[in-house]
């Protein structure tokens, strides 16, 4: 049995097209399940030409599973380090990629999205574009404009609301806006690169906007900034109001993540919306913690963001930010996997050993070690400048808890001596504190090591 699945396997590997699942109810959906846990791709380069007509005619499906852009990743190059999410909708998603990735995982979500489905102001202002569409749409967010042509179908009236915003000039504020608008069967005539309602005010503020009808796709608790200076201008403006944000109702997992991050326990912070790091900030400041989570995320986390939309309010308050190189998830994916080792890994020669320091991991001579937090914290303020003598008052400023007393140095200093397994590398000066041994300098006559 095992032989005849493992060349079972073999030709499913020469002839992807096995994999791909037949149409209809009673496709044979074992297939499908047998390419999911092969990770064949049946868009790609692999699939023959006569698959690709078929799926294209409708005869096949291609295979429809849940994984990161960049397929299935058995390597763990974020082994060690602790990444905090902020999403909301892809926050699975999310976690599923980096903990593929070697990493551990903590998340919270970011906002609730509540639907107004059924509020009177999105129907009369839906009713009135259908009657009298305008010169100019903006479409801010993918979510918004979907949810709002469900809202016209469910009103009856999706059909006749797509038609007349044919007629339109229709502007996406970004590609996943974009992607909403050609989904409806429309097209935009314009995207900010930057992806920012910034550059399209300035677009629009360019014209003569006198008596000119513009709609405009609000935003969550986009405030009426936007319409009123459109309005200044001699605009007429329809703002129609999709969904709102809202604090999210689980915040058990937000206090969690800030405790964690203000004790120097995450690495990386990954955003993908501004409201959600308006969110995080709101729940540290409600714990008190807001001042020690700005001062971390300056200093020692490495912040992620989608966009440079979703940057702002961390820029605002004075926080770098790693932009990805583009808007999309499997993009901020790559991003964390590329930056991250290169910003949180310390590497270091201690006496007759080489020191690796990622994340909550030591890497000593190859060899992996899971060092407490405590005993991280001292880890990494002695390594970052060997050999200085660092006195037990600067190392208890250094620990999750701050104000830590001489005691509780000695007691982090002894674990992770005993953790490390070579005492020597962490040096006593008398009197004075302690230091990460520098390698011995080689004798007159004797070559380095």
């Amino acid at each position: 049995r095992t032989h005849l699945l493992s060349r079972l396997l073999s030709w499913v590997r020469l002839f992807p097209f096995l994999a791909v699942a037949e149409t209809g109810p009673s496709g044979d959906r074992d297939r499908e399940r047998l390419g999911v846990a092969l990770n064949i791709p049946m868009d790609g380069p692999t699939q023959g030409r006569d698959n690709r007509e078929a799926v294209a005619a409708g005869r096949l499906a291609p295979l429809n599973y849940p994984q990161t852009p960049q397929g299935v990743v058995d390597r763990e190059t974020l082994n060690g380090f602790t990444v905090g999410i902020v999403a909301s909708r892809r926050r699975r998603e999310l976690t599923m990629a980096f903990q593929r990735r070697g990493a551990r995982v903590m998340s919270a979500e970011a906002i609730d999205i509540l639907p107004l489905v059924s509020d009177p102001e999105l129907e009369a202002m839906t009713r009135e574009c259908a009657a009298r569409p305008p010169q100019v749409l903006v479409a801010t967010t993918g979510i918004g404009f979907r949810a709002w042509m469900e809202a016209a179908d469910a009103m009856g009236i999706g059909e006749l609301l797509r038609a007349k915003l044919a007629l339109s000039e229709i502007i996406a504020r970004g590609p996943k806006a974009a992607g909403a608008v050609r989904a409806a069967g429309l097209s935009e005539s314009w995207l900010p690169p930057s992806e920012s309602m910034a550059e399209v005010m300035e677009r629009l503020e360019e014209r003569d906007l006198l008596g000119c009808r513009i709609a405009i796709q609000l935003h969550g608790d986009q405030g009426p900034d936007a319409a009123a200076r459109l309005q200044a201008l001699g605009a007429e403006v329809l703002s129609i109001p999709v969904y709102r944000c809202a604090p999210p109702g689980e915040v058990d997992d937000g206090f969690n993540l800030v405790t964690s991050c203000a004790e120097g326990q995450v690495d990386a912070l990954v955003f993908t919306s501004a409201p959600g790091v308006a969110s995080l900030l709101q729940i540290a400041a409600q714990q008190g913690l807001y001042d020690v989570l700005c001062e971390r995320m300056r200093d020692r986390l490495t912040s992620f963001c989608v966009g440079p939309v979703c940057a702002v309010p961390l820029r605002e308050i004075g926080v770098p930010v790693v932009l990805a190189s583009k808007g999309r998830l499997g993009a901020l994916i790559r991003t964390v996997e590329e930056v991250l080792p290169k910003t949180q890994t310390i590497s270091v020669n201690s006496r007759c050993h080489e020191l690796e320091i990622k994340g909550h991991l030591v890497v000593m001579d190859g060899a992996a070690t899971s060092v407490s937090p405590t005993s991280m914290a001292i880890l990494r303020t002695l390594a970052r400048k060997p050999g200085r003598v660092f006195t037990r008052a600067e190392l208890a400023s250094d620990l999750p808890a701050r104000g830590g007393s001489d005691h509780a140095v000695e007691m982090a200093i002894t674990r992770l001596r005993s953790q490390l397994g070579d005492p020597k590398v962490i040096e006593t000066v008398f009197k004075r504190g302690y230091r990460l041994a520098l390698p011995s300098a080689p004798r007159p006559g004797q070559s380095p090591a």
